[in-house]
Order: structure tokens, then C-alpha cells, then sequence
């Protein structure tokens, strides 16, 4: 194929799997944690402290002096808490991690003048600091919400480990105290106070400052999460958007998906000469792109570079959803990554189209009966609405929407009547009713993004939930009948996940492990719509082309997934806002061009 470049695939392999690279900060991130935890057994479990471990523990960072108990659960969860960031070689994690170990030997020696601790302390040292040139990556983008779910992980797991501290000493609890009590006096030893749990000795002096320091630890990691600065989300800049516009004018007829890279909540990383680019967005440490790269095929593999460098940099792992054949060839070639089938698009090639034969009977038959019902449609480039009728068209399309979450990621573009997006496709339903609702006899709406100069893909299904069933049909069907006049040759509908394991796994002859496969895909439907968007798709009688993901190792798979239903809006973490502020303020914040931004899923 054309487009490659000797030699390149190779060094970028050897950038992203070196050796040391990624065992050397796995191996001492395990180390960390493993030392984490012994610490926090020690802190937690007094029994633990008198065992034949005790000589290692008290040696421990964190274990010395008459809060040793204390201290130790201390130092045991911020070793927990940095392990993460070693493994994944941030820089800041590094740091942390230099000033903890060298704070816990001098310790050790001022108050229990113990050179084993010291020794131990240096032990762990020396690896984070002969390799310190393997801890580089970049902080991730920052954000609020991160303060948010520190504190709601830190106070959950502050409760677990507190009700384990009180448990643990239970052989000098006075009196049989309940569970509630007990929970009480976590919750209170968390905010510094005495609880109503009595203890013997000065057994209460330590699970005190135990719970004390939980409660410590929690204030100030949440603290610094929020009054850090904020670095929020990458987002799609007015000069980055223009080159990759004028990148699609000159390309864009390869990827249906392409149209889609001008969501405004990406980022981008063009080749060295600007005549490809790939857009992405960073979803939990994963750094998601999407569909093919943009540009010139001799060109993608400087963009896929940068990217690759980009991912080194910040030490994200690298994947990507949905690209072609021929983009997952050209990615696997100068990467060293894998591809696996991910499912397949439904292309309609319009001069093929027609509604007879017995094939389309049941369409054919749905359109007839909606049309007798009434209903009328509407295609137009969206530069043929008037204002009013495009902020008709806007707006229900919000109110529509069938989740409180916006969705959408590979194959939403995120807004409509953008002045930018001219081109794109409009199909609305209409109905005259005695009593017109709120959007006037407006009842289903389809929009369109270009796909080069003569083909256009779906990018999202509303309507009105009064409407009668089949609007959907209806309006894909006067689109591709209005498609030649509109100088449109080619429709891109739904991707359909997992098409051929569902396609096969009916069919006779299909083997118990491909059938057992399609039975999950079809439980898994209740939630993600995966049989029914390629019912749905097959009844256009289409062509399918396969899309792939692109992966480093078979372990990121879950993260990957992960990732990609957050950024695809199946999972959220954070709360949303109630329908009525996210209307206002969707109505008040202004987009790059000035047109109010929304995000949907492609044919949700």
C-alpha cells in the first residue's frame, strides 16, 4: 500500500515497547504498593505488629516513634496512592515518591535511631533514582471533578480501613459495643473526635490517631484536587478546525467517519508537513482516536507519530476505535499495535436502492402506512433552513433526546446548524395535528454529516415519542430517495457491533461456542442496542464494511472498553446536571463559532 515509510514503523515500536520502558516502572510501582500495604497491615492490625514480620515492618516508612501506628497507615496509603502513577511513569508520582522515602529514613533514625529503616528506605530509593529518566510522562488534563471522586473514593475506603482499625483492637474494646457504634466512632475519629467506643489502655490513643490521619489524609488529597489549577478537557481549536476542514475538502471522500473528527471536544496531532492529522480525546488515561487519520495516506504516518509521541509523553495508552481496514493495516504497520474486529458499517449505495422486491416487503409496507397516516418529509442541506426553523430543529432535538446523558464519541459530531457544517443533511417528518405541540407539526428528525463530496453519514435519530413508530424508516427512506438530487451517492447508517458473530451465530450449522458468543451478544442488547441497531441496519439492504480497534495488548482491552462507553456516554462518573440548567446553559454558552453546542449518539 502507499504511504509507508521504511523503517518508521520500527523506531515507533521501539518507542512504545522498549524493555525498560515498561517493566522497570511496573516492577518498582508493585514494590511501592507492596510496601504500601505491609505498611497498613501494620498500622491496622496489632497482632500483625507483634508477628515474626514485625522486625520488617517497624522499618518501614512510616512505622517509628509513639505514633508509629498511626504514621504507618499514613505512609501505607499514599505508597497506594502514588503505585499507580510509577506504573504509568508520571513524573509527579516520581517526585512524591523521592520526597516520602527519604522523610520516612530520616525518621527512622531521629526518633528510633534504627539504620535497618534507613537502610530499607535507601533500598527503595535507589531504583526510583538510578531510573529516574524513566519517569517523564506528563500530568493528565485536570479537572474538578477529580477533587470529587478522591473524596468519595478516600472517604469509602477511610470507612473500610477505620472499621478494620476499631475491629482489629476488639480484645480491648470495654463492653460489646454494636456495629452502628462502632461506624459511629470511624465517622467521628475521622473528623478528630472521641467516639462512643471505650478502650483499655492506651489502645484508644492509637486507633485515635489512626483514624485521625485517615481523616487527615482525605482533607488534604481532596484539597489539593480542587485548588490545584485546572487544566480542563482539550478542545478543538478555531485554527485546528480550519486545517482539518480544508483536509477534508482534499480528502474526506475516504472515511465516512471523517466529518466527525471536527467535534470540538477533541483534541488533534497533525504530521510534521500538516497533511494528515489525528483527533482524539484522553478518557481515563486511555488516549482514544477515532476513525481513520485525516489527510493524505502518505502523510498518516507522521500523524500517527505524533500521536504515538503524544501517548509516550503523557504515558497514556493508545487505542483506537472504529477505523477502516485500511487504517487498521497503516496503524499496525507503524506501530507494532494490534487490530481486532470490533463490527461493521452499513453502507447504502443509493443507485442500488429501491424499495421493491420482497426483500424491503416490511419496509416498503411501514413507509406506506406512515405516509397514509399523514406524515410528510423534508431533505434539505442544512444552509436551506431559515433561522427560526433551525432553532425549531435544535431544540427539539434536545428535548427528544431519550437519556439524561449526551452520547456519542466515533460517530456524533455534536452539534447541528453550525455555519461551518452547511453541507451537512436535514430530514424532518411532518404531521398537521388539531392541537400542535410545542415544536409545531415537527415529529422526527434525521442529520447527516458529509462524507466527501458525494456521500453523507447518520449521525443522529430524534423524535417526537407521540409520533407513530417508524419514523426512523420513514425518513432514512426519503433520504436516499432524495439523495441523487442532492448530488448524494452514498449513506452511511448505524455501526453494528459484532455484526457477523450475530449474522453467523443464527445460521444453521453454527457451532455451541459461536452460538453461546451470540447469546451473550444478545443479552448484552438490553442495554447497549447491539442486536437491534443491526436488525435495524439490515433492513436497507446494505453493504458491510468492517471497522476495527486498535489496541497495544490484550490486557488494555477492559480499559480500552472502558474508556470508550465513557466517552461514548454509556458510563458516567460524574452527576449530571437537571434537565432544565443543562437547557439554560446550553442556551447561554456560546461555541467557537457562536452557535450553542450539543453532543449525541449516532442513531441512539
Amino acid at each position: 500500500m502507499s504511504g509507508e515509510v521504511p523503517g518508521r514503523g520500527r523506531r515507533v515500536r521501539r518507542i512504545l515497547r522498549g524493555p525498560r520502558a515498561e517493566v522497570v516502572p511496573t516492577v518498582i510501582g508493585r514494590a511501592c504498593a507492596v510496601v504500601g500495604l505491609v505498611d497498613i497491615a501494620a498500622g491496622v492490625f496489632p497482632r500483625f505488629r507483634h508477628s515474626r514480620m514485625h522486625a520488617l515492618a517497624e522499618v518501614l516508612p512510616g512505622s517509628f516513634g509513639p505514633f508509629a501506628a498511626a504514621l504507618s497507615l499514613s505512609a501505607g496509603v499514599l505508597l497506594l496512592l502514588l503505585a499507580h502513577g510509577l506504573r504509568r511513569r508520571k513524573r509527579r508520582a516520581w517526585r512524591s515518591a523521592v520526597a516520602l522515602l527519604p522523610a520516612g529514613a530520616a525518621a527512622q533514625f531521629l526518633y528510633r535511631h534504627s539504620l535497618a529503616g534507613v537502610i530499607v528506605s535507601l533500598l527503595l530509593l535507589a531504583p526510583l533514582l538510578i531510573h529516574r529518566k524513566e519517569f517523564a510522562a506528563l500530568p493528565d488534563p485536570r479537572s474538578r471533578w477529580r477533587a470529587l471522586a478522591n473524596f468519595v473514593l478516600m472517604s469509602a475506603g477511610s470507612l473500610a480501613l477505620g472499621m478494620l482499625v476499631v475491629t482489629a483492637h476488639g480484645h480491648s474494646m470495654v463492653g460489646d459495643p454494636s456495629v452502628a457504634d462502632r461506624l459511629t466512632h470511624v465517622v467521628y475519629g475521622l473528623f478528630g473526635f472521641e467516639g462512643p467506643v471505650d478502650y483499655q489502655g492506651n489502645t484508644s490513643w492509637t486507633v485515635g490517631f489512626s483514624l485521625g490521619a485517615l481523616g487527615w489524609l482525605t482533607a488534604v488529597t481532596t484539597a489539593y484536587f480542587a485548588f490545584r489549577p485546572e487544566h480542563p478537557a482539550a478542545r478543538l481549536t478555531e485554527e485546528d478546525e480550519t486545517r482539518l476542514r480544508a483536509l477534508l475538502d482534499r480528502h474526506g471522500r475516504r472515511d465516512s467517519l471523517g466529518h466527525f473528527a471536527l467535534r470540538r471536544d477533541k483534541a488533534v496531532v497533525f504530521s510534521p508537513s500538516g497533511k494528515a492529522a489525528v483527533t482524539y480525546r484522553v478518557v481515563s488515561g486511555v488516549m482514544l482516536a477515532s476513525g481513520d487519520p485525516i489527510g493524505d495516506v502518505e502523510a498518516w504516518p507522521g500523524a500517527i507519530e505524533r500521536f504515538m509521541d503524544e501517548a509516550k509523553a503523557h504515558s497514556w495508552t493508545p487505542a483506537v476505535m472504529g477505523c477502516s481496514e485500511t487504517g487498521g493495516e497503516v496503524w499496525t504497520r507503524e506501530t507494532g499495535l494490534d487490530a481486532l474486529e470490533l463490527g461493521d458499517e452499513a453502507v447504502v449505495d443509493v443507485a442500488d436502492f429501491s424499495l421493491a422486491g420482497r426483500a424491503m416487503r416490511n419496509v416498503r409496507q411501514m413507509v406506506k402506512r406512515i405516509e397514509r397516516a399523514g406524515y410528510e418529509t423534508r431533505v434539505r442541506r442544512i444552509r436551506d433552513l431559515g433561522d427560526a426553523e433551525l432553532e425549531r430543529v435544535r431544540q427539539a432535538a434536545e428535548d427528544w433526546r431519550g437519556t439524561d446523558t449526551e452520547r456519542g464519541f466515533s460517530m456524533a459530531l455534536g452539534r447541528i446548524g453550525d455555519p461551518g457544517d452547511g453541507d451537512c443533511l436535514i430530514a424532518t417528518a411532518h404531521k398537521q395535528d388539531d392541537e400542535p405541540g410545542e415544536y409545531g407539526d415537527l415529529k422526527a428528525i434525521l442529520h447527516f454529516v458529509p462524507w466527501g463530496g458525494d456521500g453523507v453519514s447518520l449521525d443522529l435519530m430524534r423524535r417526537d415519542r407521540s409520533a407513530d413508530p417508524g419514523m426512523n424508516e420513514l425518513l432514512i427512506v426519503a433520504a436516499l430517495q432524495a439523495a441523487p438530487k442532492l448530488g448524494v451517492a452514498r449513506v452511511s447508517l448505524n455501526f453494528a457491533m459484532f455484526r457477523s458473530a450475530l449474522a453467523r451465530g443464527e445460521k444453521i450449522g453454527a457451532g455451541p461456542v459461536l452460538r453461546a458468543w451470540r447469546g451473550l451478544l444478545v443479552f448484552l442488547s438490553r442495554w447497549f442496542q447491539i442486536e437491534s441497531l443491526y436488525k435495524f441496519n439490515a433492513k436497507f439492504q446494505p453493504r458491510w464494511e468492517p471497522r476495527f480497534v486498535v489496541y497495544r495488548a490484550s490486557a488494555d482491552l477492559p480499559r480500552i472498553g472502558f474508556a470508550a462507553m465513557q466517552a461514548e456516554g454509556f458510563v458516567t462518573l460524574a452527576l449530571p446536571a437537571p434537565r432544565f440548567l443543562r437547557r439554560r446553559r446550553a442556551a447561554r454558552r456560546p461555541c467557537a463559532h457562536g452557535v450553542a453546542e450539543q453532543r449525541d449518539v449516532r442513531a441512539a
